[in-house]
């Protein structure tokens, strides 16, 4: 599902992240929801991998560094994908969207691929869609756009925002796990089919995976709907915020930052 299937109105948008926040208070406030609940532990780290991250603080551990190759940083991979022409989508794209956000972010997401609007400008989540995932990031994890990074599965816009076939996620999806390699972020939250289903090699539906936390090569997947998706189908909007309350708890398990409280919707 790309970010902009459907044309959106910015007030259709308000108000959804409105009734999103809304139910999110009154489940919070009547117990039904249990953000500090334990969740399942994540696979460590194996101790024999130098942390690139901490490489790219001069903080890793290992032999000195005249003799360490220097670690690849998102300059590096975005170097080698180069101008892109690994498969087909090349040829109808106007822009390479490759991610944006920190470089260190402790939270990723993960969608499909560009849309119209992502294509023109060569950003991610740019469209009414990236307009709602602005507002969940502010509104209900309470952190900034600038503080979280933004990738697709796929570089490119497929044609007519039709899916990615499987040969163009196998081409472009190895840049995927290099930028999260760089990052090394404490979540990833997939929005969406493509994006779970890339990430954790199944074939099972978003509905059957999302509300858990995964291990993911020591960070903690957490699949969702795709925004755009819930743009079309608010009445699974409260099984979203479920989810985003399992993002604000793993992240705060894992980072020691206790977020601010949820934001109360404008009257």
């Amino acid at each position: 599902m790309k970010e902009n299937s459907e044309p959106v109105s910015a007030h259709e948008v308000a108000s959804l992240a409105a009734d999103l926040r809304t139910w999110l208070e009154v489940h919070q406030s009547n117990g039904a929801l249990h953000p500090t609940a334990p969740l399942p532990k994540l696979a460590p780290t194996p101790a024999a991998e130098p942390s690139v991250k901490a490489a790219r603080h001069g903080s890793a551990p290992g032999r000195p560094s005249k003799q360490s190759p220097a670690p690849m940083d998102l300059a590096g991979v975005r170097a080698e994908l180069g101008e892109c022409h690994r498969c087909n989508l090349s040829k109808g794209r106007r822009k390479i969207v490759f991610g944006s956000g920190s470089a260190t972010a402790d939270i990723v997401f993960v969608g499909e691929g560009p849309g119209f609007h992502e294509d023109q400008q060569g950003e991610p989540f740019v469209g009414a869609a990236g307009d709602l995932l602005n507002r969940i990031i502010e509104n209900v994890l309470r952190l900034n756009r600038a503080d979280v990074y933004i990738a697709n599965v796929v570089k490119c816009r497929p044609p007519g925002n039709r899916n990615p076939e499987p040969a163009e996620v196998t081409a472009c999806s190895p840049f995927l796990r290099k930028q999260l390699g760089v990052i090394e972020p404490k979540i990833i939250v997939a929005l969406g089919r493509f994006a779970m289903q890339t990430l954790l090699n199944t074939d099972e539906p978003v509905g059957r995976l999302r509300g858990k936390s995964h291990p993911f090569h020591g960070a903690a997947l957490i699949p969702t709907y795709h925004p755009a998706y819930l743009l079309r189908n608010p009445a699974d909007k409260r099984k979203t915020m479920q989810d985003m309350m399992l993002v604000r708890s793993e992240y705060e398990r894992l980072t020691g930052v206790t977020l601010p409280p949820v934001a109360r919707p404008s009257r």
